[in-house]
Order: structure tokens, then C-alpha cells, then sequence
């Protein structure tokens, strides 16, 4: 007979509470959701900005206007869970819609320009709370704009993880079929596809040989 030794798993409930029970109070503070393509970060940015709504609270959320794979003004996961949006030019727009709004989702912040991490201070500072999705990395596996600030400045940073399309193992990075046409190139599972450091690693390699794999 196999006898298994009993796992005690403790929590943070301060990290708990602050993190999955929408808090009335006036105390502002970013939050970043971060991972590859293909990982639920629009997902949980749309069930935590649900949940504010379900507490009553003012919400709004901001994509950055060129953002419009799913939708031109919703925000929509790859589920099809969606929420209304106010697609904007720059992040210095976001400044004129906030008003009395208490919770503000960002989504695609990879896509914003240099002013993002500034407006999302000046938010926090203001008392409101910042909930934030993006790419951290690029399709060669490089932080992506304006995220690797965000993530410093921010009070929490989860990272979220596809499934890795070859080997089924956990998958961080975003592969992409093909080296051209820049950093920014818009598409989904026609153009990209989530894998691991080792599959993503031997993708590359085979690219730089000129193969596709």
C-alpha cells in the first residue's frame, strides 16, 4: 500500500482579496496580464472587469483603435466572451473618457504608443484601478513595446500560458509562420500559433535555414 504525505498549501489572503474581490475604497493600482497569444489574457481581462461590474462598480475599457481582428469597437476573446470598448487613437485619449469611471481595462496594450505607462500612472495615482492585457513578447521572442514598463510599474503581474501547438507542453512564446512584414502583423491561427521555448527555439533555427516548421 502507497501512503501519500499530505501537501499543506497555504494562500496570501491579502494578495487574495486584492486581487479577486473588487475593494470600494479610493486607493488606485495597475494590474498586468501578460503571456503569449492564445493564452486567455483577454479571457481573464474581460472575467475581472465582469466581476467590477457585478460589484457595481464604473467601468470602461480602451483598445488601441487599430485592433479590430474580432470587432471595431468590442473586445473579444478568442472564446468569443466580449465586452464594449472605446477603441482610441493614442493613450492620451483614454485621459478625456475616464470621468467618474472607477475600474479601466486596457487591452492589446503592446499596441499602444510611449505614453500608455504615463496616463496608466497618472490613473493609479487618481484612485482608479488599471487592469491591463498584453503580448509581453514579439514574435522573435523580444519585450514587446511599452509592456516591460507597464510590468515594473505595476502592483501585480500574472503571466498566463497557452498550450504549446506541437509538443502540448506549457507555450509562452508567439510563433509566427513567417519572418516578414515587421513586428506589428495582425492575425490569428492562419499566421500564428503558441509553443514552447523548445519548439518556438527549433522553429527559428528552421526559419533562419529558410524552412518552415
Amino acid at each position: 500500500m502507497v501512503r501519500i504525505k499530505p501537501i499543506n498549501i497555504t494562500f496570501d489572503v491579502d494578495y487574495q482579496h486584492r486581487m479577486f474581490i473588487e475593494p470600494k475604497n479610493n486607493k488606485g493600482w495597475i494590474e498586468v496580464i501578460c503571456g503569449s497569444m492564445f493564452s486567455g489574457k483577454t479571457e481573464e481581462l474581460i472575467r475581472r472587469v465582469k466581476r467590477a461590474k457585478i460589484a457595481n462598480l464604473k467601468i470602461r475599457i480602451f483598445k488601441p483603435k487599430m485592433e479590430t481582428r474580432y470587432d471595431k469597437v468590442k473586445v473579444v476573446s478568442h472564446d468569443d466572451n466580449y465586452l464594449d470598448s472605446f477603441p482610441v487613437d493614442n493613450a492620451e485619449e483614454i485621459l478625456r473618457w475616464i470621468d467618474d469611471i472607477e475600474v479601466i481595462g486596457i487591452d492589446e496594450a503592446q499596441f499602444f504608443d510611449q505614453g500608455l505607462p504615463a496616463v496608466v500612472d497618472k490613473l493609479a495615482n487618481m484612485g482608479k484601478r488599471i487592469i491591463i492585457a498584453g503580448l509581453d513578447m514579439d514574435y522573435l521572442g523580444q519585450p514587446f513595446g511599452v509592456m516591460p514598463d507597464l510590468m515594473a510599474m505595476a502592483e501585480y503581474v500574472n503571466k498566463v500560458h497557452a498550450i504549446c501547438m506541437h509538443c502540448g507542453d506549457v507555450a509562452q512564446y508567439s510563433y509566427r509562420f513567417t519572418k516578414s512584414g515587421g513586428q506589428v502583423q495582425l492575425g490569428e491561427r492562419d499566421k500564428y500559433e503558441p509553443r514552447c521555448r523548445t519548439c518556438f527555439t527549433k522553429g527559428m533555427a528552421s526559419q533562419q535555414a529558410g524552412k518552415r516548421r
